[in-house]
Formats: structure tokens, sequence, C-alpha cells
């Protein structure tokens, strides 16, 4: 087997698939990447794939291929070696069991690993729609931000995606905060109806690198088990977690009694700053009135600090305690420079959602402060000490 690369080209692909395996694979063989090079009537391609039984990851490349063949080499080394290389042509030549790479002054030699033992890809589930790539990027990062982290809670580890006909809705929640996006997308079915839990982590990585795909094809298969995603040369496919997300429909406010509408920049750097000190139950008091915002944090023992920042206050006065990190990270997902705010009562959930920037002074347009549709954060407030 012989084969000419970009090194850039090679790199890349190489760190997205060794992205996708296994820190401790319970073989050695499940921590390998296949490389195959093939040529034909089409030309020459290149495929770089991994699979660990759960997830799965494939990038299609262009190369010079010299001898056709099939080689399997240790994904994380690989992915560290050509990171590393200089910015020139890369050779990779298997003689045997070794596998030697080239790349101007640069020689590496790498074990190879019995190419037989590694397990089949799995093939695609049936195409269920496509949808726009950043938007869907877009989509699941405002959302990831939101589920749980725990293992042991498996159920809280995913992001829910629902298809009914032309909508997709997606949802995380680790018990602390909500997150949820609605999006449009181009169904293969418009009766189509259906709901699947998928890894968060998982689907968070494959989206981010294909957001400059253009389209995605999202293809499902409930009955299986299995979600795929194909898109600008590569293909991913992860298995579905077997669990039951909360209702979470039901924990989404139906009115509130105060409404505040902030920027979104200053509020940020405030609870940055008023965060430095935050006592052990890591609070950050947010006291809104019709002057404005005051924010508070700390106490006599660690120190303390507040900051005042305008508001727009549309109903009573209220004060409550967000624990500063999840605040922020309800914040970093709307991606608009103002923010709206909805209470009922200090100890129970808050809504966060994106408001449009005011209209121009020349615009005619009615300024509004009505939340972007499509994106919400619930946040559980911290109880208020006494």
């Amino acid at each position: 087997m012989k084969f000419r690369v970009e090194r850039d080209v090679l790199a890349d692909a190489a760190a997205w698939v060794a992205r996708s395996l296994p820190a401790r694979p319970p073989v050695p063989v499940l921590g390998g990447v296949l490389i195959e090079a093939t040529s034909g009537p089409d030309g020459d391609r290149l495929t770089v794939s991994g699979f660990d039984y759960e997830t799965s990851a494939r990038v299609e490349l262009d190369a010079t291929i010299g001898d056709p063949g099939r080689v399997l080499v240790s994904g994380r080394l690989l992915a560290d070696i050509t990171r590393a290389l200089p910015s020139k042509p890369v050779d990779l030549v298997v003689d045997g069991a070794r596998a030697t790479i080239n790349c101007g002054n640069s020689r590496f030699s790498l074990p190879t690993m019995p190419v037989e033992d590694y397990p089949q890809l799995p093939s695609m589930p049936q195409l269920a729609g496509t949808v726009a790539a950043g938007e869907l990027a877009a989509a699941v990062a405002q959302v990831a931000v939101a589920a749980g982290r725990d293992d042991t809670l498996p159920m809280l580890t995913g992001i829910r995606l629902e298809i009914e006909g032309e909508r997709l809705t997606l949802a995380a929640t680790d018990r602390f905060r909500l997150a949820v996006r609605e999006l449009d997308w181009t169904p293969e079915d418009t009766a189509q109806s259906s709901a699947v839990l998928i890894p968060a982590r998982t689907l968070a990585e494959v989206a981010k690198t294909l957001a400059g795909a253009g389209t995605v094809e999202i293809a499902l298969s409930a009955g299986d088990g299995m979600l795929g995603i194909t898109g600008g040369g590569r293909r991913a496919t992860t298995r579905l977690l077997d669990a039951e997300f909360p209702r979470f429909r039901q924990l989404i406010p139906a009115e509130h009694t105060s409404a505040a509408v902030v920027e979104v920049a200053p509020l940020v750097e405030a609870i940055k700053r008023v965060a430095l000190v935050t006592d052990r139950v890591a609070q950050v008091r947010l006291e809104f009135a019709a002057d404005g915002l005051r924010l508070a944090a700390g106490g006599d023992d660690v120190g303390s600090a507040e900051e005042e920042l305008p508001c727009e206050l549309d109903g009573a006065p209220l004060m409550i305690a967000f624990n500063p990190g999840y605040l922020l990270d309800g914040l970093g997902a709307l991606h608009t420079d103002r923010a709206q705010l909805t209470f009922t009562t200090p100890n129970r959930p808050a809504l966060v959602r994106p408001v449009p920037a005011p209209p121009a002074e020349d615009d005619a347009t009615e300024e509004t402060a009505e939340p972007v549709p499509g994106y919400l954060h619930l946040l559980m407030p911290v109880r208020l000490p006494g």
C-alpha cells in the first residue's frame, strides 16, 4: 500500500476520526484508525475511518494512490503525528507490519494492527431528511450546554431530538437547567413523527465539524437504535441512548409575573466580576427594580461585590439568585445582544430567551422587546439565604 496526500487534509481527517475513539479501548484494534486507499474509474480515493461499536466516523479524501490497500494504525498516534508534520505532502508506505510516514525531512515508522480483527463499519440508516449544516450546528451548541455529564444518569447526558413533519426540536437538561431549540428542516416524509435520545457529546462534536458543509443529511433508525449524519465528504453514526428523557414541556412556565430585558455583554462581564467573591453556595444575586438591575455576591466572610446595570422591567420588583456558571452558559447560548428574563417567584425556574436588537433610529418599525421564537433556556435559581 502506498499513497500521497496533503498534510493538512490528512491531519484534519485523522484528528476528527480519532476524537470519536475511546480513550481506553477494551481491545487495541478499537483504538485504531482504518486507512483504505482505492483506485478506480472515478479516480483515487483515500478513506479514513474509526468505529468502537458505539460511534463511527468516516472521511473521504483526495489522494494520489500508488498501491491500493488497507492499513490499521493507532488513531491517536496518527492524529498526533500528522498534526506535528511540516506543511508538505505526506507519503505513507506499508511494508509488512510497519507503516512509514515521510513528510519533508520527517520520517515516522508505526506498527500496524491486524485489519481482519477490525469490526465492519455500520451502514447508514434510512434517510430522514436534510437541514442547513450551520443552523444545525448552532442549534446543537445552544442545547448541549444544558446536557448532563454524569454517566450514571444516561437519560440526562443526551439531546432529545423530536421530529414532527417539517419541524425539529432539540432539548437537553441536567436537572438544573433546560435548553430547547426548534428549527425547520426538509423531511423525506412530511408525516414523519419520532423522538430519539442522542449522546450529547457525540452530536455536538459532529454538528460542529460539519457546520461548513452547506447541507447535512440526517439518517435515523429508531428500531435499530442508530443515528447517522452525512455532509461534506464526512459521515458519522452513533448508537442512541436507551433511556427515558424527562417530560420537559411541563417544566416550562406558561406565564410570568415579571419580565426584564438586559444587554447581554455588560451583564456577562458584571457576572464574571461579582462572581470572584462567591461563597461556598456559589450564587450571584440579581435584584430587578424599576430603576435598574443590581448584582451582588459574597458576604462578610469572603468579601463582597456589587454592580449596577440598566434594565427594562415589566412587572413586580424581584430578587433572585443563580449559579453564576449556569447563568453565563445560558446567556452565552443566546447569540443576541439582548436577553429577556421572565420570573414567577424567586424559588421557581426563570426563563432566559434571546431578544432582537432595537431598530435603528431612522427605522420606522416599532421597537419590540419580544423574544426571538425558537430558543429558550430554563434556569433553576439558588435558594436565597434566609
